[in-house]
């Protein structure tokens, strides 16, 4: 005589898809609101400072809902990467952002990034300062503009 399997695993084995399938749903969550559209993307420019120009990329995103940035900067020069977040505010001419970076879980740098659209010109202009020892000691002027997205 031939056995079922228990109801209780049936009907496990029947969930299960559908269970891991939904986990991808809430994976990607796209820019939704005007300013997160307009300000979340890639750039790029340089960073003059002590050491000279240094050219950078940072990968920037924004969550309007949170009040929060996030974002990778990328020293295109050594290829460093330092990961970081922090708050943003509207400002009649654009957008302040501040992100606190990292490199390998350590503090090493404070970015603060004002959003300028002038005459249809995007840019990001402020200030890099790098952290040692847990204080502000080299700062770069950085100046960066937006890439536009790759076409497929």
């Amino acid at each position: 005589m031939r056995r079922h399997p228990a109801p209780l695993a049936l009907t496990a084995a029947l969930l299960l898809p559908l269970a891991l399938s939904s986990c991808a749903f809430g994976a990607y969550f796209p820019p939704t609101t005007p300013l997160e559209r307009q300000i979340s993307g890639v750039y790029e420019g340089v960073g003059i400072g002590p050491t000279g120009r240094v050219p950078y990329r940072l990968t920037l995103g924004l969550v309007e809902r949170d009040g929060r940035a996030s974002g990778s900067l990328v020293n295109l020069e050594s290829r460093k990467v330092y990961t970081g977040s922090g708050p943003f505010r509207r400002l009649a001419d654009g957008t302040e952002l501040t992100l606190t970076l990292y490199e390998n879980g350590t503090h090493r740098a404070n970015l603060s990034l004002i959003r300028h659209d002038t005459d249809g010109t995007v840019t990001l202009d402020g200030h890099l300062r790098t952290v040692l020892l847990g204080r502000e000691a080299l700062g770069y002027t950085l100046q960066l503009r937006p890439i536009p997205p790759a076409q497929p």
